[in-house]
């Protein structure tokens, strides 16, 4: 394996912010952030230093002093200050610093350091969704939790306009006594709600986290949000908005901004969060895959996790391929996106009578549904001109005033698009997907009437095209449609698993509402309207991050001793497979999602606050399963801060981690494979499951040892095996790349189900 720390080249990688896929599309938000000092040969890195053991190094202060004296010759001095640009007490035993290259490497060979890299960037990745998932007052999840009271949500984002009337402390008790942090607004903008709000950022910064951006605002206001009533989006998706845990405390910490989130912002976000006593952390942001001891964000994690906070992680939005998870690590909750079944509907009628639904969020009501030529500028294989990239029309006379057919992607969003037809001269525009998106539509703020359709009716439109000696065509706005069926459905951009890092462990863990989402805002969409109660929707996995990080708020609520791994394996195990029609989950395609896309399934809150039975994984038991991955003991040292040695530790393959969901991949002539879990009683004290199997194709037994489990007591433990077994050889059985299924177990009052993926090689 390759020494990690010699690997001083000062490179970046991105994190990504993961969401704001339609809307950031159009913008240069997703830039990667220069993080070499453009004056100096400086660059920002992380050095990861041995934990001390001295109690002299108890406070902040004496480790920053200690961090100093790393710091070589070179930067030492007046300028000193100015070279350390964060030190952390919790997330890692270590500071960041600009470095000159040869400083790094000088750092690198001093006693007590462990490793030195460079730090990356990383990018950023509601009315109806809590009636959607089953949240109502006065019964249910909200009344078992009290909406969430006494708990604290952290989220890591872009800042938060503090002013919304989503983050009114109407009703709310005072933070809890082990509340620790502060807030850098004035002296009235925080209050029982915002509790918290601070700024990490280094690279520009202001005084204040005031949000730049608006996403920061928005997944605030999913997870935690007040009762907002007539909350809409000029207009739509009218109704009462409010977030998954109404009554949960906020704190926010800025450690992005509108270029993305530097990684030691990120660290040192974290670092406050758990020093200032947070329940819960909502991180709607992550990077590309990559080993956990090399991830900052799987660091950070795993010292919350171990404080008994609980992570909440987007998972990207690079779907709908396979290997594209940010957030790997088994102590963060993994979260998918999916669809709601609200739309904001616009029809697409053509001049033979055709009529095809798609969305839009510009709902002119003075665009008159006459019939209008109807024209393709990329009929003759222009291929910038069938995208309308910006100046790709100029040359296009003949758009003016005619309907014009865009083909939608290639980087260029919907938006730029239609700003591109407006200034051809064009009267509307159709938005037809890609192949990749093909059912999926996203109602966008267009800046002319137009209309975002599947990629199935955009092959019908150019088809009518083609024939018709004179096509026309016009756009009816018919406004927000509740109670479509098919919903939830996998969104094409939630990113995919199998788990690069750890392929014994299923991710994602769960999907969530993740597209259209309506939540709190902070700029006005229209300047007649009042920005304290400007409301967006957006979509990604940023968005579907904070659904969970409130139901996980919900659950702390409820049960209070629950650790972070209880409050996920509840998560996981109640899981619905099913969606509003009683079908499979479909993806974008409109075929069922496999377990790559959706992992456990849809977000049940209603059934996760009495799961029946949890598996719970205490911190000390990720060391034999870091161990078993191969990592040093260094690298291991660098996630549970503390010296390891994996030749005296019983190391585990990592499938047999007491994970809620099993994943097992079966290579050459590997014949059986066999799983141990431990699951604990949280139902009734006495208590009898017996095991169902689904079965897996191309396995010829799965057998669940014992069949039945009894319970005397509550709390009470119980462990079983399952053995998969398949044939090889001349009579091998037959198998497809990937396989899926779940062990179930079913008592008089619960239902556990662990969802299994089996991958064949």
């Amino acid at each position: 394996m390759e020494d990690q720390k010699c690997r001083l080249s000062p490179t970046t990688s991105t994190i990504f912010v993961l969401g704001l896929v339609w809307i950031l599309s159009n913008s240069h938000a997703n830039a990667a952030i220069a993080v070499a000092d453009a004056s100096s040969s400086l660059s920002t890195y992380i050095v990861h230093v041995r934990q001390p053991m001295d109690k002299h190094f108890a406070t902040m202060e004496d480790l920053h002093t200690l961090y100093r004296s790393f710091l070589p010759a070179t930067a030492a001095g007046s300028n000193q200050e100015q070279r350390m640009v964060h030190s952390y007490q919790h997330v890692l035993s270590g500071f960041t610093a600009k470095l000159t290259a040869e400083e790094a490497e000088a750092i690198q060979e001093k006693d007590g350091v462990l490793y030195v890299r460079p730090e990356k960037a990383l990018s950023l990745h509601t009315t109806h969704t809590p009636d959607f998932l089953g949240l109502h007052r006065g019964v249910g999840l909200w009344k078992d939790s009290n909406f969430g009271k006494g708990v604290i949500i952290g989220v890591l984002d872009t800042g938060i306009f503090p002013g919304h009337s989503s983050f009114s402390d109407e009703g709310m008790p005072p933070p809890p006594a082990k509340w620790k942090g502060r807030c850098d607004f004035n002296s009235t903008a925080c209050n029982k709600k915002l509790i918290g709000a601070r700024s990490f950022v280094s690279v520009g910064n202001t005084a204040t986290p005031y949000d730049g951006v608006g996403h920061g605002s928005h997944t605030s206001g999913t997870a935690a949000g007040a009762f907002v009533r007539n909350a809409s989006a000029l207009g739509n998706a009218r109704g009462t908005a409010v977030g998954m845990a109404p009554l949960a405390h906020l704190a926010m910490y800025q450690v992005c901004n509108p270029s993305g989130c530097l990684e030691g912002d990120v660290l040192a976000g974290m670092d406050a969060a758990i020093e200032d006593g947070v329940d819960v952390l909502s991180l709607s942001l992550g990077g590309q895959s990559q080993r956990f001891s090399d991830d900052s964000i799987a660091l950070s994690s795993f010292s919350a996790t171990q404080k008994g906070i609980f992570v909440s992680c987007s998972a990207g939005n690079l779907g709908p391929y396979n290997f594209t998870l940010s957030n790997e690590a088994p102590w963060i909750l993994t979260v998918g996106a999916s669809s709601i079944d609200r739309s904001i509907k616009t029809t697409v009628r053509l001049g033979n009578g055709q009529e095809f639904d798609g969305e839009t969020l510009y709902q002119p009501h003075d665009f008159h549904p006459v019939l209008l030529p109807l024209v393709y500028p990329g009929v003759n294989g222009d291929g910038s001109a069938a995208l309308c990239l910006p100046g790709s029309l100029e040359s296009h006379s003949d758009l003016r005033g005619k309907v014009v057919v865009c083909d939608a992607g290639d980087g260029t969003g919907g938006v730029a698009k239609g700003q591109e037809v407006k200034n051809a001269g064009g009267a509307a525009m159709i938005l037809v997907n890609n192949p990749t998106a093909g059912y999926a539509t996203s109602p966008e703020l267009h800046v002319l009437p137009a209309v975002h359709v599947r990629y199935i009716a955009g092959r019908e439109i150019k088809g009518y095209l083609s024939t018709a000696s004179a096509p026309m065509a016009t756009i009816l706005f018919k406004g927000t449609h509740i109670g479509i069926s098919v919903a939830p459905t996998v969104s094409f951009f939630s990113s995919r698993g199998p788990n690069y890092q750890s392929p014994g462990i299923l991710k994602p863990d769960i999907i969530g509402p993740g597209v259209n989402i309506l939540a709190a805002w902070a700029f006005p969409l229209d300047y007649s309207i009042d920005r304290r109660h400007t409301f967006n929707i957006i979509s990604g996995t940023s968005m579907s991050c904070p659904h969970l990080s409130g139901v996980a708020a919900l659950l702390k609520s409820a049960h209070p001793d629950w650790s972070p791994a209880a409050i996920k394996s509840a998560i996981i195990t109640t899981a619905a497979t099913l969606n509003m029609g009683g079908q499979p989950i479909v993806d974008q395609t409109l075929h069922p999602a496999n377990i790559f896309a959706t992992g456990a399934g849809h977000i049940n809150p209603s059934k996760a606050v009495d799961p029946g039975l949890i598996y719970d994984i205490a911190p000390q038991d990720y060391i034999p399963y870091l161990c078993g991955l191969n990592y040093t003991d260094y690298e291991v040292e660098l996630i549970v801060k503390k010296v390891v040695k994996c030749s005296s530790i019983r190391s585990i393959p990592d499938y047999q981690l007491n994970y809620p969901s099993i994943s097992l991949k079966f290579t050459g002539s590997v014949s059986k494979v066999s799983v141990t879990r431990t699951v604990r009683n949280v139902g009734p004290a006495k208590s009898r499951y017996r095991s169902v199997i689904d079965p897996i194709l191309g396995l010829d037994s799965i057998g669940v040892y014992p069949s039945d489990l009894e319970f005397a007591n509550v709390n009470q433990t119980a462990s079983f095996r399952v053995d998969f077994t398949r044939r090889v050889g001349r009579n091998a059985t037959a198998t497809l790349p990937l396989a899926q299924g779940a062990i179930t177990w079913i008592s008089a009052q619960h239902s556990v189900r662990t969802p299994v993926a089996v991958v064949f090689e």
